[in-house]
């Protein structure tokens, strides 16, 4: 296993930028949803440390659910055909729902699992997002949350995994892929 020191092109957003970036998105949640109930639905596995982050900032009364998508299988480009891997066990019908994503990128995982939740009859259907790729988006998706739009660069740290690997860094750092070396 290569220690990440040497592919580390850069870290993009470190850990105290996305601290404060969180609990200013959380502010504007508990703002919007004053007074209502609030079911977060989590994409797994990247989006779980952005989700328990996010949550200990909510004053909102909320309850949590969680899906597993795949769009990537094991390349690092979308293959635009998405997966439920684990669909959600609460019933959202009535619901102010709000989807936490890690990031959003050529946005066909994210419209696919909103045209799903749709058909269920949520109350009111969100998406908040960490990381807008906004360079690589080839389906229009609305986003009301973002946390930071970023360059159109491979990134990991904070949830999000190169190869599986690395989601617990603390921060958002891009990859020099030229020193990478995939894990066997």
């Amino acid at each position: 296993m290569q220690d990440y020191h040497e592919f580390l092109d850069e870290i993009l957003i470190d850990e105290a930028t996305l601290q404060v970036r969180i609990t200013e998105l959380a502010e504007e949640i508990n703002r919007d949803y004053q007074g209502e109930t609030l079911h977060l639905i989590c994409i797994l596995r990247g989006g779980v440390i952005f989700l328990t982050d996010l949550m200990r900032h909510l004053t909102v009364l909320n309850s949590v659910d969680f899906m597993a998508i795949s769009s990537y299988g094991t390349s690092r480009q979308t293959t635009g055909q998405v997966r439920i891997n684990m669909d959600l066990v609460e019933n959202i019908s009535g619901r102010n729902v709000l989807l936490v994503e890690d990031i959003v990128d050529s946005g066909y995982t994210i419209a696919s699992v909103l045209d799903l939740l749709k058909t269920r009859h949520p109350k009111t259907l969100r998406v908040c997002t960490l990381l807008d790729k906004p360079e690589r988006r080839e389906v229009n998706v609305p986003i009301h949350y973002r946390g930071f739009s970023i360059p159109n660069k491979f990134v990991f740290g904070y949830g999000l995994d190169l190869d599986e690997y690395y989601r617990n860094l603390p921060f958002i750092a891009t990859v020099d892929l030229a020193r990478f070396s995939p894990s066997g």
